[in-house]
């Protein structure tokens, strides 16, 4: 069926909706101290929260859509389920939400990899959701979201400078490992996977692709994370202070 008449529309629609309008409702909770005195750090930590929400359901969800069709850990390609689906359709939604909030918001620029990363997300997530094929791959690349809780958690207190608290020295601990476990970890099973696909015209092919794209950038993050979090003093003063957005 064509996308334009896809049933899943109302889905993305749906999806994209709730994800403004809760971030309509997180605007009106109280600000930070250091947060409130700047609107670039104010916009950024609205959108956070709407990340940390969608953080917290879909990895939740993910995790529960593996523990109910295992088959999906083997049959990337072809395992389905509805719950999984769903699940698709929801993140697909949070990207199409975020990426108009960057744009609308006028941080293209200084959001342009979170732009580009989205982008690809969304290609890998419309061919499960229009042609239903790696539904199981869209399921265990959304393992990631379990690592973003943590991850959302450091940015937040970063923004509120909140670096010598007890509570962002335990999680950077904790964010390492959950790094390894739901971020490196599937991507790296993923890319095995894939591999397969070379020198095919297929989707997988096309997938193939954007998940080598995804490694580069997420083996970047990770290079900025050790360095920020385990060897500050060999970053520069300057670009501690522009960078805390990304890192």
């Amino acid at each position: 069926m064509p996308p334009l008449l896809h049933p899943a529309l109302p889905l993305l629609l749906g999806a994209t909706l709730t994800f403004r309008a809760l971030r309509r409702a997180l605007c009106r909770l109280p600000l930070p101290k250091h947060v409130r005195a700047d609107p670039l750090r104010t916009w950024r930590w609205h959108n956070l929260l709407v990340s940390f929400a969608h953080s917290i359901v879909s990895g939740t969800w993910a995790l529960l859509c593996v523990w109910q069709a295992p088959e999906m850990l083997v049959e990337i390609e072809t395992a389905w389920s509805l719950s999984g689906y769903l699940l698709v359709c929801f993140s697909a939604g949070y990207f199409i939400h975020d990426t108009v909030d960057i744009v609308v918001s006028r941080q293209a620029r200084a959001s342009w990899e979170y732009l580009v990363h989205h982008v690809m997300a969304m290609a890998a997530f419309f061919s499960g959701i229009f042609w239903r094929s790696f539904v199981g791959g869209g399921v265990l690349t959304l393992l990631v979201e379990v690592s973003n809780i943590f991850l959302t958690i450091r940015m937040m207190m970063k923004i509120n400078n909140a670096q010598d608290l007890l509570l962002y020295r335990i999680n950077k601990y904790v964010n390492l490992v959950m790094y390894f476990l739901f971020r490196l970890a599937p991507q790296a099973y993923l890319t095995h996977f894939f591999l397969r696909y070379v020198g095919q015209r297929t989707l997988g092919t096309f997938l193939l692709g954007v998940l080598l794209m995804l490694d580069v950038m997420i083996l970047i993050y990770f290079s900025r994370l050790l360095r920020s979090d385990f060897c500050p003093e060999r970053v520069p003063r300057r670009q501690q202070k522009d960078k805390f957005l990304t890192e």
